[in-house]
């Protein structure tokens, strides 16, 4: 039998939303940073399947949650397609050589860098009840691009979209290379045990609207339907950070089934405009399950209402802080199931 979370994705109506955080597996929690400690760095950690798969059911085992998020990254794309990838500590990732100073041609493909991370999923859907939704996940190209191009993240993205700009050719041949193995990667992550997936578009937020239906809605659309052809059944969360006005038109035209949203945006905004029936997720902020105190509750009551008719899967505006209290999430699981 699915869970709520995966009934929900596909469009049925709980009386209690069901939740998972993003980041949910990570540096908040005190038994990762002991195994953090323990196994050394982040990508060690993400490569090492036994390991992967215990961040993976942490916060399962001390929360609840509806849904297990795949202990990965985004940049493990890039890493497969050859690029370097380093985690700096303090600094974040760092891939090199850069897209300005290299082609993908000079890239030797390592797609053997996938196999760990299927096996992570395979590990972590055997220890989850079958109630709990095993969630698998890529970055979206555009997001995927601006890494590969300035080599680390970067502030407003410029680097990428002066390419956009100067050489809109061979950001395309670069989306579309990362769209062909974001498929395969995918795929791969079902195949193992993943019973949704999520595209992250973390910075879809700093594009101008006619850019931002060329780099975030047309790439997502491929990988969306690609997805669809060979996983029918497999629903598909979009999560284009920051797209505020455009979120409409990234709903109707990617073929997503569900879409994340952002803290920014106001939940009755995007309970009136978004496709009915179309389920939501999000969006209370994360600061605000840092903060905790009495606000939280009544955010968290706020955006069950705005909800309330729509299939709803309660989740953050973004990635839950390392700061993060404990007891904070325990408040905000309290005020979402009663």
């Amino acid at each position: 039998m699915p869970g709520p979370l995966l009934e929900t994705l596909n469009g049925q109506i709980h009386d209690i939303a069901p939740v998972w955080l993003m980041r949910q597996a990570g540096r908040y929690l005190p038994e990762y940073r002991e195994l953090r400690a323990e196994k050394g760095g982040f990508l060690e950690l993400v490569y090492d399947s036994e390991a992967a798969t215990e961040v993976t059911v942490q916060p399962i085992r001390r929360f609840g949650f509806d849904g297990a998020i795949l202990f990965s990254d985004i940049l493990i794309v890039p890493h497969a397609m050859g690029q370097g990838l380093a985690f700096m500590a303090g600094e974040g990732p760092k891939l090199s050589p850069t897209l300005l100073e290299a082609k993908l041609d000079d890239f030797t493909s390592a797609h053997e860098r996938f196999d760990p991370v299927y096996e992570t999923v395979r590990r972590t859907r055997v220890q989850i009840s079958d109630d709990v939704t095993m969630l698998g996940f890529a970055g979206s190209p555009w997001t995927v691009a601006t890494y590969m191009i300035a080599g680390e993240g970067s502030k407003d993205q410029g680097p990428a979209r002066l390419l956009a700009y100067r050489d809109p050719a061979r950001l395309e041949a670069i989306c579309e290379a990362i769209i062909t193995v974001t498929i395969e990667y995918l795929r791969g992550q079902i195949d193992a045990g993943a019973e949704a997936i999520q595209l992250f578009d973390s910075w879809a937020g700093s594009l101008a609207p006619d850019e931002f239906e060329r780099w975030v809605i047309a790439p997502n659309a491929k990988i969306t339907a690609a997805i669809k052809q060979s996983h029918p059944d497999v629903p598909v969360i979009g999560f284009p950070k920051g797209a505020g006005a455009k979120l409409p038109a990234y709903a109707r035209e990617t073929g997503v089934d569900a879409v994340g949203l952002d803290e920014s945006l106001d939940p009755a905004w995007a309970n009136s405009v978004l496709p009915e029936g179309m389920p939501v997720q999000g969006n209370l902020d994360p600061l605000l399950v840092e903060a905790g105190g009495p606000a939280l509750p009544v955010r968290v009551k706020e955006v069950l209402e705005a909800f309330e008719g729509r299939p709803h899967v309660f989740n953050l505006g973004h990635g839950i802080g390392q700061f993060t209290p404990i007891e904070h999430v325990e408040q905000l699981l309290k005020a979402v199931r009663g």
